[in-house]
């Protein structure tokens, strides 16, 4: 185990975050590498982008921008985001959707449906853009909908294949994801260059990524760290994955893939910065998202923040 980062409460390190971490640069060759890089590891939503371009390979057809970003999306549930997935579903409605029923993300969003008397649905649950665009492949290609969850089905082989197409080594293991649909293992350096296949790639790459570069709030939402990245930096794509996960590329091709061992999403973050730093990107946001802050009655009384070869990293003179 490698540690990545610290969680520091007055003065005093209370915990600590291990994980791995590989900075690719334009050329493939290696910017920065902690920890182990050979054992496989589930993306989570940061598969989704490859899917993304699996499933326009297959024959979908998003209607927009808004609906391409909103199936690389972990969206924070709020209206426009449900608007946009209600428009994906078209004739099949919300009903078809199979992911489990879950609370928005955004706490302000949940409050608001329930100060309207609503409740969760299938609708909120973050990953219903992925779902939608899963059965909006299968209407295009006249594949069955009601078992688009199942391993075996067409819409599912077609992801396997397009994950391991750009990412450029097999897929080393197949699970169920925490929204029913399948999960597919990874080295980081292969997530790496997946993103790096994304971010600068011809056609259905392409068109997936300027979807969420264009379009940064569908892919997270208000306030969300991946949003904000992808606004601040010009032609950054990047995706957050449940259990400690990110991966990010720029349009020169240089990457980034971490993961937390502990699945905290407070130290990803900050590593993420580090990795970006040692590619030699740099944005004022970086300043804000280096450190996750501790609180203490409310207010900062401490910080997350990398360790050892992490610290160091900045961007190259």
């Amino acid at each position: 185990m490698t540690l990545l980062a610290e969680v520091v409460r007055s003065g005093y390190v209370e915990g600590t975050h291990h994980g791995s971490v590989v900075a690719l640069r334009a050329d493939g060759s290696v910017a920065l590498a902690v920890g182990d890089l050979e054992r496989p590891v589930f993306p989570r939503s940061s598969n989704k982008p490859l899917q993304a371009v699996a499933m326009l390979d297959a024959g979908w057809e998003p209607l927009s921008d808004e609906q391409l970003a909103l199936a690389t999306a972990s969206h924070n549930g709020e209206p426009g985001h449900l608007e946009v997935v209600l428009e994906m579903l078209a004739e099949l409605g919300p009903q078809a959707l199979q992911c489990p029923i879950q609370p928005p993300l955004s706490e302000a969003a949940w409050l608001a449906i329930l100060r309207d008397g609503g409740e969760a649905t299938t609708l909120t649950m973050n990953c219903s853009g992925k779902h939608a665009a899963m059965l909006r492949t299968c209407v295009a290609n006249g594949w069955n909908t009601a078992s688009y969850l199942a391993t075996e089905h067409p819409v599912q082989r077609a992801c396997l294949e397009g994950i391991q197409r750009l990412a450029g080594e097999p897929v080393r293991h197949v699970a169920t994801d925490g929204c029913g649909a399948p999960q597919h293992a990874l080295t980081l350096p292969g997530l790496a260059r997946a993103f790096a296949s994304l971010a600068t790639g011809q056609d259905n790459e392409r068109r997936t990524a300027h979807a969420m570069t264009a379009r940064p709030w569908y892919v997270g939402g208000t306030g969300r760290d991946v949003t904000r990245l992808m606004e601040a930096v010009p032609g950054l794509v990047a995706k957050d994955g449940a259990e400690g996960v990110y991966a990010a590329a720029l349009p020169d091709g240089s990457s980034v893939a971490l993961k937390i061992d502990d699945g905290a999403g407070r130290a990803r973050t900050p590593v993420l910065i580090a990795a970006l730093r040692a590619l030699g990107v740099e944005a004022p946001l970086f300043d804000e998202l280096a450190e996750t802050p501790v609180l203490g009655g409310g207010r900062r009384v401490g910080e997350v923040r990398v360790v050892g070869a992490l610290r160091s990293a900045r961007p190259p003179s």
